[in-house]
């Protein structure tokens, strides 16, 4: 009956042992464009750069970015809507401002793709007309020397 038991507590082992990533076939993130445009601030946290530099001035000994969030949140809950709104216009000014970025970085994209897929099928034309000149020699013409030993 020992026996029994060892075997299903294994079984058990085995089953919840943690499964390897490579096994499975994980994708990678795709890479990052460094060139993207950076998404803009929301209107807390354009708040927040102001915030940061009237409260580094009252609490210079205070070092923690922590601590500067937690003060900057709980000022930003007490804050009227009247008090949030310039913040929130400027923050839909930036907005504005990313979005015509964003187009003019979305057609270099696709300009460059196009640009891309043009010189692929190029080259694609121009394999191909190198193998139909290849490709006018038989494979027996190739092997054959002499095509007068055979006629």
């Amino acid at each position: 009956m020992k026996g029994a038991k060892g075997e299903g507590a294994a079984a058990k082992r085995d089953a919840l042992k943690p499964v390897d990533d490579k096994k499975v076939g994980k994708k990678k993130a795709p890479a990052k464009d460094p060139n993207k445009p950076k998404r803009p601030p929301s209107a807390f946290f354009v708040f927040l750069e102001e915030f940061r530099k009237t409260f580094r001035k009252e609490n210079p000994n205070v070092k923690a970015v922590s601590a500067v969030g937690k003060a900057g949140g709980e000022k930003w809950k007490s804050m009227s809507a009247a008090e949030k709104t310039p913040y929130e216009a400027k923050a839909a000014k930036r907005k504005t401002e990313y979005e015509k970025v964003m187009k003019a970085y979305n057609k270099k994209q696709v300009c460059a793709f196009l640009t891309v897929e043009e010189e692929e099928s190029d080259k694609s034309k121009s394999q191909v007309d190198e193998e139909d000149t290849t490709s006018s020699e038989t494979p027996d013409s190739k092997n054959i020397k002499n095509k007068d030993e055979f006629a």
